[in-house]
């Protein structure tokens, strides 16, 4: 058996205190942890003075940016756009006539009347949860079934679409992504049962400045660029006091897509001398990227799978200065293994800039969330603590407890608590790599205690981590 089988060898290494095995379509990953470090503390929040400050200015900056906006009208805004996600996700289900009689539907049934392709049976559940939270809906207590659904009709759906007009317009979004609603609304049944996709609505011909509106021109995310943006510069700065400018600042930007954030970044950077690698799971996105950028100087492109090994692909450890993922590392299938991936690649004490958001919004329910669903022939979702759970994004504490146990010291998560923007969920989530003298062991000693097990049954590859959080996939402590 695979994991008794690693478990006889790890059982040699005093050093290995916990570990777990991460399935993947390369093959496994092993995370290994030491003993627990009680001299360490609580350091996920305080940081350094020199961190608290560079926080309090990248929040500063983040508030520049959307001077002149009612921030708190944005909460409210953001409710008239649930409300008509709300309605649509009613409206979809009423067409299924299931119910059309008081008999509850079991889950199961309501996804296979709506034609929905496998992979995005978990949306409909979702539906069917936010409407049951929402009071729309009723499920029979200790079942899966439902019944009871609110629907709206021709009149108040067409009044809600009235108010999704006026709320994208003080949200801040332009007119094309409020039409990417409309669309998406519109082809509902279709991309559900995946006879159309969303990449069609989201990039009609080819163009992306609809995604651009998503990712750069609503006010939570130029808020949240521009924070982290600012965190970048100042991390120019700093390097650039200590090393005397005898190199550019070296930048990954791994999930970088149509470069909402890309732009800010490069803005704020000035002419400070950069290697910048922007890279993306797509072609695409690297040649709108060449496009949009290619005067730049010091810009790179390259395809980076943040669910593949990075050495796979090419990239080096202690390589990179800063790895900014914004709006991306969700996607990973284990954000324990993508964050140990990543601490490995940056110098010791690097930069990880994250944008992230860190609560569900139900317009996503009804358009976004068909580009987070796992492929056709993926075997696997997520494997990490969302496995089992139809969800995609992690809470604020969620990112600040595995940032710490993949070995990252956590910076205070932006916006502040009490600011208007926090209650919309989209954050930046920093951190530093934590220095490897917190009894890590050592990953070329455990790979070579695994080199006589079989190929078919040996880790693809090894990650040191200073704490393992889960071991719900396969894995074991002691």
């Amino acid at each position: 058996m695979r994991v008794a089988d690693v478990a006889e060898a790890l059982s040699e290494l005093p050093e290995v205190a916990a570990w777990q095995l991460v399935p993947g379509s390369e093959g496994d990953t092993l995370l290994v942890a030491g003993p627990a470090d009680a001299e360490r503390g609580d350091d996920r929040a305080t940081g350094t003075v020199r961190d608290e400050q560079a926080v309090l200015g990248a929040a500063a900056s983040g508030d520049a940016a959307v001077n002149g906006n009612d921030l708190a009208q944005l909460p409210p805004l953001m409710r008239l756009l649930d409300e008509t996600a709300l309605l649509t996700m009613a409206r979809v289900l009423d067409r299924t006539r299931l119910f059309r009689d008081p008999a509850p539907h079991p889950a199961a049934e309501i996804v296979a009347a709506l034609g929905t392709a496998p992979r995005h049976a978990w949306i409909v559940r979702r539906w069917l949860r936010t409407l049951t939270a929402e009071g729309r809906l009723a499920q029979d207590p200790d079942s899966d079934c439902y019944r009871d659904l609110t629907a709206p009709d021709r009149a108040e759906y067409a009044r809600a679409r009235r108010t999704l007009d006026e709320a994208c317009r003080g949200m801040g979004y332009p007119e094309s992504m409020t039409r990417f609603f409309f669309a998406a609304a519109d082809r509902l049944p279709l991309l559900l049962q995946d006879r159309t996709s969303l990449q069609e609505v989201l990039f009609p011909q080819g163009e992306t400045a609809t995604a651009e509106g998503n990712y750069r021109d609503n006010v939570p995310s130029r808020w949240a660029n521009h924070a982290a943006a600012d965190l970048i510069a100042g991390e120019a700065l700093r390097r650039a006091a200590q090393e005397n400018g005898n190199r550019p600042l070296r930048v990954l930007e791994a999930g970088a897509g149509v470069g909402g954030t890309t732009e800010t970044v490069l803005s704020a950077l000035g002419a400070t001398p950069v290697d910048y690698l922007f890279t993306d799971v797509s072609r695409f996105f690297l040649q709108t990227s060449r496009t949009r950028f290619g005067t730049r100087q010091g810009l790179r492109q390259a395809l980076f799978d943040i669910n593949r090994d990075p050495s796979a692909q090419g990239f080096t450890p202690g390589s990179h200065d800063v790895i900014l993922a914004a709006n991306v590392l969700h996607n990973a299938r284990h954000v324990g293994r993508a964050l140990a991936a990543l601490r490995e690649l940056l110098v010791p004490d690097g930069l990880l800039v994250l944008v992230e958001s860190c609560r569900e919004h139900y317009q996503a329910l009804t358009s976004m969330y068909l580009l987070m669903s796992p492929q056709a022939d993926e075997e696997r979702w997520f494997t990490d603590l969302r496995a089992g759970q139809d969800r995609v994004f992690l809470t604020e504490g969620e990112w600040a407890r595995q940032l710490d146990a993949a070995g990252f010291r956590a910076l205070p998560v932006l916006p502040p608590d009490g600011h208007p923007l926090t209650a919309l969920g989209q954050h930046v989530v920093a951190g530093r790599p934590r220095p490897a003298g917190h009894d890590r062991p050592d990953p070329g000693r455990v790979a070579r205690a695994l080199a006589h097990l079989p190929e078919t049954v040996r880790p693809a590859r090894v990650h040191t981590v200073d704490r393992v959080l889960s071991t719900t996939t396969s894995g074991a402590s002691r």
